[in-house]
């Protein structure tokens, strides 16, 4: 019988090479426990499926991931995302739209004052309106914008393992939360008020009472202490609570805190990405709205009578735009990294697949 080849690869009866040790008989062995042994790896890309079931994958994550990411999750679920930041936009920028044509058509409303040095009640009332009406629909966005940030979180978490939310379905998994999603809005706005107001009540009383070098020195001592507890509090108190309230059903001051205890000891990593994700979203706002404002703004000139109209008509359009992008955009990367950080904390992700079905429950 012809000897069996050997076990190193070589002809039959050649002398291994230096340094062969021979490895484990091929195929199963009697005995052997089945599935992957002990110190057993997976070939690069056997697990990448299942480690990434939806928009992302299920591990703790690089900036670059956490990005992709977030695009991934709007290209995934464009209804439930851009679609929500254009409605609400798109609503809440109709009524000045419409108030300025209504009163641009009965009144004569206008922004013109090229005719005379003096300024016509028509003048006054036009500028009261385009600017008035534009501020208190920027006011009703934002509160809309903040049920937006709600339902992105819903939409994430549901992205992460593999599942897409209707509009419909995001806005349902809101219920029993809008209010509570409004309070925790109050609550760091009016913490907000009291840091700033303090801080100003501190300079007024330093101005009247202490002399002019001692103002300088203080100035120059308490602005950055200032600036750094407003980051402080930005990234501790206000980053992560909404996704927190939305998704582990916590109450108001109860996701506060778990924002606070998710970012401990992460601080500057998650500083880090915040502000890169304000820079990135308010360069693309500026690129997308800049040609409407721009029109808005010398068409208000050039237009005449109709000149409040053409500003407002453009000034909605501009912010419809910016915040198709910013909004969503903003609540995703903040979304995902609520995620990132439960991941990294809690091994979250094991719990996501199982939801996705990865793993055995």
């Amino acid at each position: 019988a012809a000897a069996p080849p050997a076990q190193h690869g070589g002809p039959p009866g050649a002398v291994p090479p230096p340094g062969w040790q021979p490895g484990p008989p091929a195929g199963p062995q009697p005995g052997w426990p089945a599935g992957p042994q002990p110190g057993w790896q997976p070939a690069p890309g056997m697990l990448g499926a299942a480690h990434k079931p939806g928009a992302m994958p299920l591990h703790p994550l690089s900036l670059g991931a956490i990005y992709d990411a977030s695009f991934r999750i709007i290209r995934f679920n464009p209804r439930a995302t851009v679609g929500s930041a254009v409605l609400v936009a798109a609503v809440a920028m109709a009524i000045p739209v419409l108030l300025t044509a209504v009163l641009t058509f009965t009144v004569g409303l206008t922004l013109d004052t090229s005719g005379s040095g003096e300024i016509s009640d028509a003048d006054l009332l036009g500028t009261l309106v385009a600017y008035g009406s534009v501020g208190l629909a920027s006011v009703l966005q934002s509160i809309g914008i903040i049920f937006v940030t709600g339902m992105v979180a819903h939409v994430t978490r549901a992205a992460a393992v593999g599942r897409r939310l209707s509009l419909g379905e995001a806005w349902a998994a809101t219920h029993g939360r809008r209010w509570r999603l409004v309070g925790l809005a109050v609550v760091l706005g009016l913490a907000l008020t009291v840091i700033i107001a303090a801080y100003v009540v501190f300079w007024v009383l330093l101005v009247v009472l202490a002399d002019v070098v001692v103002v300088v020195v203080v100035g120059v001592l308490s602005v950055p202490f200032f600036l750094a507890l407003m980051t402080w509090f930005w990234i501790r108190c206000y980053y992560l609570p909404v996704p927190a309230l939305m998704l582990e059903r916590l109450g108001v001051f109860a996701s506060i805190g778990r924002g606070y205890r998710l970012t401990r000891h992460q601080f500057w990593r998650t500083l880090g990405i915040a502000l890169l994700t304000v820079l990135v979203a308010g360069t693309a706002a500026q690129v997308l709205s800049f040609p409407f404002s721009l029109v808005a703004q010398l068409g208000s000139l050039a237009a005449g009578e109709y000149g409040a109209l053409v500003f407002v008509l453009g000034t909605a359009i501009a912010q419809v735009l910016s915040t198709a992008f910013v909004a969503p955009f903003s609540a995703a990367v903040t979304s995902v990294q609520y995620l990132d950080q439960r991941m990294r904390k809690e091994a979250f992700d094991v719990e996501l697949m199982r939801e996705a079905g990865v793993l055995d429950a």
